[in-house]
């Protein structure tokens, strides 16, 4: 029960802020129990109502969640609690931030001047140039393109897109593992998240059929690149999904987060393409009836460039822009003009072809060095190496005094089991046997691993 922090407030708003600030403050730790809603009241001094009102607007926001017998407790992953990963410590290698190696990143190439007919506003919201280098990069990867828009981010992109299509309660089916922003966007929108387990292929299909069969009303998947996991679909994957998919009884929107699309290092088998005939909730040409592919370049142009694409059906596309029109209206002019330079620039494409190649070897070089030692990893595709252990604090721990720095899973999971999550982009060359021998140590003294 909440001992060590003292709730106060004498209107439902009042004690709802109060919870909340005991969160944000982390003396509310995730599976608290809050106090009985009458006890509360009665210490109070204001009515059951009050304490009641305050827990659901709690509730919506996935502040905390109700177990039954087991009352009222802040969330798991509390909406306003971000998994936001502790600082690097100094003196050890940063394997733990996610991103990408900045020797293969572009200087940020001068941005010509616009001129007066094409600076930001509402009436032409995207570059002519830009929106044709997009479409083609979608295309490349045989991803339908006609209709087409631009956001701030894969982020920015996938909240306006649940904000106008669902409504507060409605379940969303995530990976599982997953990537933790993701997971906490959710819950931050009054959403309900529905583990989907993962494999080396991605999310598999009885786990959606179940995530389907609860209720969810939208799907957030990534197929390839997966982060944390590293899964990405295969052909035969995708149309088991696509079979999937056929099966719901209702429409589901189908958000694929291609945020790797350049250095994912394999092909995309895209549930976009279709091919799983035309039932339930896929349209006619059986692809997802209702669906959005949302492209960023962080991963290989730059972290600091907010900039995400969206490929989606006709619906999709009026319902995002329409919200965008009512907010920030459109994207920088010169933020697109950077892009499409950077997009077009010989030496930048040199750059995503060495990166590329780079984090496949890194990423290969690392899993063979872990199977040598018998250690269980997975890291199909993208630049993560996920690696199944039960003590995350342990390992973590363990490796930092080593000098390597890694992400503690719990971050990333719903109700998968624990794990590690390694971005090998930050590994040199001849770090993967040094870091493999060094995590066997770790999990030999901590007897922290499982295999499979």
């Amino acid at each position: 029960m909440a001992t060590q922090y003292e709730i106060t407030g004498a209107s439902a708003k009042g004690i709802a802020a109060s919870v909340e600030q005991g969160v944000v403050e982390g003396a509310l730790a995730p599976g608290t129990a809050l106090p009985p809603v009458r006890r509360l009241a009665e210490r109070l001094g204001v009515s059951p109502g009050t304490v009641a009102t305050a827990y659901k607007e709690l509730r919506r926001r996935g502040i905390v969640v109700t177990q039954g017998r087991g009352g009222t407790v802040v969330a798991p992953t509390p909406a306003v609690a971000s998994r936001r990963p502790p600082p690097v410590p100094e003196g050890v290698r940063d394997l733990a931030s996610g991103h990408p190696d900045p020797a293969f990143l572009p200087a940020l190439l001068p941005t010509a001047r616009l001129s007066p007919g094409v600076r930001s506003h509402r009436a032409q919201p995207r570059l002519a140039g830009l929106e044709e280098l997009t479409r083609a990069w979608y295309e490349r990867d045989g991803v339908p393109a006609e209709h087409l828009t631009f956001a701030h981010g894969a982020l920015d992109c996938v909240a306006r897109l649940l904000s106008v299509e669902l409504r507060p309660g409605d379940a969303v089916a995530m990976e599982d593992p997953g990537y933790h922003h993701l997971l906490d966007l959710v819950p931050a929108l009054g959403l309900r998240s529905v583990p989907v387990a993962v494999d080396d292929e991605g999310i598999r299909p009885d786990a959606l059929r179940a995530a389907l069969r609860a209720g969810a009303r939208a799907l957030i998947c990534s197929p390839r690149g997966q982060n944390p996991y590293g899964g990405w679909f295969s052909a035969r994957r995708r149309d088991a999904l696509l079979g999937v998919l056929g099966e719901a009884a209702g429409e589901v929107l189908v958000i694929e987060d291609d945020h790797a699309a350049d250095v994912a290092g394999v092909p995309l088998y895209s549930l976009t393409a279709g091919g799983g005939g035309t039932a339930g909730g896929l349209g006619g040409s059986g692809r997802p009836a209702r669906w959005a592919q949302v492209r960023t370049v962080s991963k290989h142009l730059g972290t600091d460039l907010r900039w995400g694409a969206l490929a989606c059906d006709r619906t999709t596309l009026a319902r995002h822009d329409g919200r965008m029109l009512l907010t920030s209206g459109w994207v920088s002019h010169v933020l697109q003009e950077t892009v499409a330079r950077l997009m077009t620039d010989p030496e930048t494409q040199g750059l995503v072809a060495a990166a590329r190649s780079a984090y496949a070897r890194r990423r290969e070089a690392l899993l063979a060095a872990l199977s040598a030692r018998g250690i269980a990893a997975h890291g199909a595709s993208g630049m993560n190496v996920w690696v199944p252990v039960r003590d995350e604090a342990a390992v973590v721990n363990g490796l930092r005094t080593r000098g390597w720095w890694v992400a503690a899973g719990a971050r990333f999971r719903l109700a998968a089991g624990a794990g590690v999550r390694i971005t090998t982009a930050g590994l040199g060359e001849l770090d993967a046997g040094v870091l493999a021998g060094d995590l066997a140590g770790v999990l030999g003294e901590a007897q922290a691993t499982y295999g499979g």
